[in-house]
């Protein structure tokens, strides 16, 4: 298994603190301008973000992709 996940930068990054993460680099307001989510413009937390993130697939893969263009290249 480790094998097949040793190339996914995102092994091991829960995604708090992926969001955690971005949101302080960015900040709230432009963090909700890069990825157009409720949670990122309105309701702005961690834990609203969380919940949302992890109901919404295509959501979350928008948080992941932007947290591997700014941190890990």
């Amino acid at each position: 298994m480790a094998e097949q996940q040793k190339n996914n930068p995102l092994h091991g990054i829960t995604l708090e603190k992926i969001v955690t993460e971005l949101q302080l680099h960015y900040g709230w307001e432009k963090l909700g301008s890069l990825i157009k989510i409720d949670c990122f413009n309105n309701n702005q937390s961690i834990k609203s973000s969380l919940k949302f993130l992890r109901r919404m697939d295509w959501a979350r893969k928008k948080v992941e992709e932007l947290y591997v263009d700014t941190f890990c290249k």
